[in-house]
């Protein structure tokens, strides 16, 4: 045997020195016994290294053997093929030289969108880096955009149709502007499909914490009606994330938003949704923090509790993956030494390590759900510590605190205002590319971690040299509107050319596909929308949507808006005053627009007025000729406007401001009531954090009730305050102490193990029972008075006409329910009407003129919510999809429409959600009407009266409209004799 053939070569033993030297006469006697001894020894020793010999030479004939008999080849290579994929290093695909987009369906058409205001998604050639990042270069250009085989094929100032296929779709865009299509690149739509259904809902697996071996592919569900919704607001794209109750929660994927033959594809498979069916990146969700230490009860398997319990699940994770690529590379390296033929065992495979395996190899794109500065650093320590990249931060709240470049940020946390100097977290992340953070714009508060942060936090990163990308994580907002998260990001000091890239170039490029999308450009996956107004202006619509270069709607609805320039850039919107000056008396000149109730006499016909405000009230409305020489004269506060706007200030509604600070901390909160019907003046906690953000965005009153059982659920009489008052006993703090009686009939009573059969018809015996107390108490047959402020106290108001019954409802059939409860009950009473309010409505559209008959109103919530619950799985979502919203319905029914508060965070966008019924009503709001949605109305829903002279104290001064993203609050009249003044 030799080496060649894979055994050691024989060597015969050598002997000692000592045992073949020749011994003295003097012990001749001896050594005669001793010789024979030893040489007994030495034959002894002799077979032993023979039968050891032996034995080496019979094992590695038996390896051998059992190599022919029980190895795989055909295993074995396909093994060493699999080496050659564990050492891939995958690159970005390239877009131009395509011939064809890969998931281009034979028989597609090309098309030419003619006379198009286009947005490239990069600056002209030539711009240096530098200038580039400050915005020069970046321009809307007319032109032609020709698309064919799935790709952009052209982008020309003028493309004859006569030089082109006969059988091209011709679109006219008449000068509207046109995008790459937008890229959500936080969503979990088929996972967590809508509406919300035990059945149906596969967003996380809770069996550990550590699962890298999910994919969200495999749980997604094409028919997903929300696909189709999100679609509609412009997004082609989305990376479809596992849940976040997992540290390592598994794989994702990148799908384009076109299913079946209506949108242009053969099939109704997940995998024809694929937008790289070649797989060049794979992608990988982990979430650190909150979510994952959360107790989740029978399903907690030993989950870590706390973030030193969640580091260590980490590492350990990283250390059994190390060890599995360690194993995997030393045998591809043998194999590669000895031959493939000569290997001993198979290739180690572990297909629960596999994926994080080739993430440490650096093939997946990794993306946290990384809130806290803690969970930050400890994130970009284990990058460190185990080797990997980390390409994105999501959620990402407290990333504008860790800057690339060590900064001061000033944040807010309870009444103190804290400096903070964070060291260079994010800079010291592996590989030396700093993540981007994937944010929302202004959606903070609902949980610990969510409290510290900053709606300028994408503004504050871009300055510092970051990446901020906006994103929906559907459904817990709208993916329709993620596009609004980019605008309420350029309202907020993002620049103009950033905001868009947010969007479409940066996530294109965080995800590892920028040369194909993200940009309108040849070679680029033909993704295109052609817009009602600028992408970054309330309310901005699709007229049409192109996937793959396949239109998705053949008959869209679209608003007639009048065609119209960009809104941007506009610098002034990166100066940014968050601390307020703080006046009673103050003159504002050029206010070009007066929009206050009639009640308020004004003189503002022929051009720009003067407002004068005395103790913290509107005194004058027009030349104001003796308070503009007073406030000249004694050197007092004078106001320059541009475009000046004067109106009411907004009322929050149907929210939890003034009960609630933190959404999912029950400590901070003044909690459910499922049972015991209570009064919200008797929990009011104020001077918060959520109220001072409200006051400054224009909210100055809110009118809170009990919640029944979380959100947008009410049980009990609500209360309306002061959003600036300290405390509830402060004069003038409570202008009404009880509002409305509240009352939650929507799917939430279900989860107190109740029916809508128990709760509805427990509300009828209740209002009948009120009937009759009444009327005993008032022919003095009723021997027991009520307590004031019970719950029977407060129904005979009702039955009386003196109180609103609002009522939780969204479902089409459990409004009918209570209309007819209401009809049923005053066929008793006889000589009165029960004043009732809905509040939520997402299918009040379908009985809106039975609404308007009744003189119900109705509370929104929001202006377009989505079908999150079955209750609401008919909400309009609004063009190109149907025609109209709910408020658009409702308002042509004669309904009496407000729009409240889903969610607290929504008091800084109660302006926008009134501008984007303005803009998208078709005619059905005024200006002046459509601000009555967040104030006016509300009062006239809730039967609240709020004298005229109150209202002086309370408005809002804005340059340019409340509506419009450009606009900026310039003073708001708190209602407490004060003014904040923003200049």
């Amino acid at each position: 045997m030799d080496e060649k053939n894979g055994l050691p070569p024989y060597t015969p033993p050598q002997l000692p020195m000592a045992d073949i030297l020749p011994r003295s006469n003097n012990s001749s006697r001896c050594h005669g016994r001793r010789g024979l001894r030893r040489s007994r020894g030495i034959k002894f020793f002799a077979l032993a290294c023979l039968s050891l010999i032996v034995f080496a030479q019979w094992k590695q004939m038996w390896r051998s053997s059992r190599h022919s008999v029980k190895l795989s080849v055909e295993k074995l290579n396909d093994n060493l093929a699999t080496c050659e994929k564990l050492r891939h290093k995958p690159k970005d695909p390239v877009g131009l030289g395509r011939e064809k987009n890969a998931r281009y369906v034979e028989g597609g058409k090309p098309a030419l969108i003619k006379n198009a205001t286009i947005w490239i998604g990069e600056p002209v050639k030539g711009t240096s880096e530098s200038d580039a990042r400050a915005g020069k270069g970046w321009e809307w250009t007319k032109g032609d955009v020709y698309l064919e085989h799935g790709l952009i094929k052209k982008v020309e100032r003028d493309i004859s149709l006569t030089s082109l296929p006969k059988d091209t779709e011709l679109f006219n865009a008449d000068g509207r502007l046109l995008t790459t299509g937008i890229i959500d690149m936080h969503s979990h739509a088929g996972v967590s499909s809508l509406p919300g259904l035990r059945g149906s809902g596969d967003t996380n697996e809770f069996s550990d914490n550590i699962t890298p071996f999910i994919r969200s592919i495999d749980g997604l569900n094409v028919f997903d009606p929300q696909i189709q919704v999100i679609k509609s607001g412009g997004v082609t794209t989305s990376l479809i994330l596992p849940g976040s109750s997992n540290n390592i929660a598994g794989e994702a994927y990148i799908i384009k938003l076109a299913v079946g033959e209506k949108d242009g594809r053969k099939e109704i498979s997940a995998n024809d949704m694929l937008a790289d069916p070649e797989r060049h990146w794979r992608y990988m969700k982990m979430a650190c923090g909150e979510n994952p230490k959360h107790d989740f009860g029978f399903a907690s398997n030993g989950r870590y509790s706390s973030r030193l319990g969640e580091s260590f699940a980490f590492r350990h994770a990283f250390e059994e993956a190390r060890a599995l690529v360690q194993r995997q590379d030393d045998w591809c390296n043998k194999a590669d030494t000895v031959g493939i033929e000569n290997m001993d065992e198979y290739l180690p495979q572990d297909l629960k390590w596999e994926t994080l395996g080739a993430a440490m190899r650096g093939q997946v794109h990794i993306n946290i759900h990384c809130y806290t500065v803690p969970d930050l650093e400890a994130m970009v320590d284990h990058t460190n510590e185990f080797k990997f990249a980390v390409r994105t931060f999501h959620h990402a709240h407290q990333t504008f605190l860790v800057p690339e470049v060590c900064a001061p940020r000033i944040f807010i946390m309870g009444l103190h205002g804290v400096a903070n100097y964070v060291p260079q977290i994010l800079k010291r992340t592996w590989g030396g590319r700093a993540p981007a953070s994937a944010l929302f714009a202004d959606n903070m508060y609902y949980k610990s971690e969510a409290y510290i942060g900053s709606e300028f936090a994408g503004k504050y990163l871009y300055e510092e040299g970051l990446t901020p990308v906006y994103v929906s994580d559907n459904p817990v907002l709208n993916a329709q509107h993620v596009l609004f998260e980019a605008a309420k990001g350029y309202h907020y000091g993002l620049p103009y050319h950033a905001a868009l890239a947010s969007v479409t170039s940066a996530p294109a490029e965080e995800l590892g596909m920028a040369n194909r999308l993200g940009k309108v450009k040849p070679g680029y996956d033909a993704d295109i929308v052609v817009w009602d107004s600028d992408p970054l202006s309330v309310g901005a619509t699709p007229v049409q949507v192109w996937i793959d270069g396949t239109a998705q709607y053949v008959a869209p609805v679209y608003h007639d808006k009048p065609i119209e320039d960009p809104i941007g850039p506009d610098s002034a919107l990166s100066n940014i005053i968050s601390e307020p000056t703080e006046v009673t008396d103050v003159l504002f000149k050029g206010v070009s627009k007066v929009l206050l109730s009639d009640d308020i006499k004004h003189e503002s016909e022929g051009g720009a007025v003067n407002v004068a405000v005395s103790k913290g009230k509107i005194a004058c409305i027009g030349i104001c000729k003796s308070e503009l020489d007073a406030a000249i004269a004694s050197n007092a506060r004078v106001v320059e406007l541009k475009n000046g706007y004067l109106t009411h200030s907004f009322t929050g509604v149907a929210g939890t401001l003034g009960l609630n600070e933190i959404d999912m901390e029950k400590d901070t909160d003044n909690g459910d009531n499922p049972e015991k019907f209570t009064r919200a003046i008797d929990g009011l906690l104020l001077d918060s954090k959520k109220l001072r953000v409200g006051a400054q965005y224009g909210v100055t009153r809110a009118i809170s009730a009990p919640k029944f059982s979380g959100q947008k659920t009410h049980h009990g009489t609500s209360v309306g305050f002061l959003t600036t008052a300290k405390t509830s006993i402060q004069d003038g703090a409570i202008f009404v102490a009880d509002a409305a009686v509240h009352y939650t009939l929507d799917v939430n009573v279900r989860s107190a193990s109740k029916s809508y059969t128990d709760v509805f018809g427990t509300l009828r015996k209740k209002l009948l029972v009120a009937i009759k107390e009444g009327k005993e108490g008032k022919e003095g047959k009723d021997d027991k008075k009520s307590e004031p402020f019970s719950e029977a106290a407060y129904l005979k108001k009702v039955v009386a006409g003196e109180l609103v019954l609002a009522l939780s409802i969204n479902s089409a059939d459990g409004i009918a329910s209570a209309l007819r409860i209401k009809s049923e009950v005053e066929d008793v009473l006889k000589t009165s009407k029960i004043k009732m309010a809905i509040i939520g409505g997402a299918e009040s559209w379908l009985l809106a003129q039975e609404l308007g008959a009744a003189s119900v109103g109705v509370v929104l919530l929001p202006l377009q919510p989505m079908p999150t619950s079955w209750d609401s799985r008919r909400a309009l979502s609004g063009a190109p999809l149907t025609n109209g919203t709910a408020a658009d319905w409702l308002v042509a029914a004669g309904v009496t429409v407000a729009i409240g508060l889903p969610e607290d965070w929504y008091v800084r966008d109660l302006g926008f959600e009134a501008g984007a019924a303005y803009r998208n009503g078709g005619g059905h709001f005024t200006e002046k009407s459509a601000l009555d949605l967040v104030s006016s109305n509300i009062y006239k829903i809730l039967g609240v009266d709020v004298p005229a002279e109150e209202n002086k104290g309370h408005f809002i001064v804005s340059e340019g409209s409340p509506f419009g993203i450009g606009s900026r609050i310039k003073a708001v009249g708190s209602g407490m004799g004060k003014v904040s003044v923003y200049v």
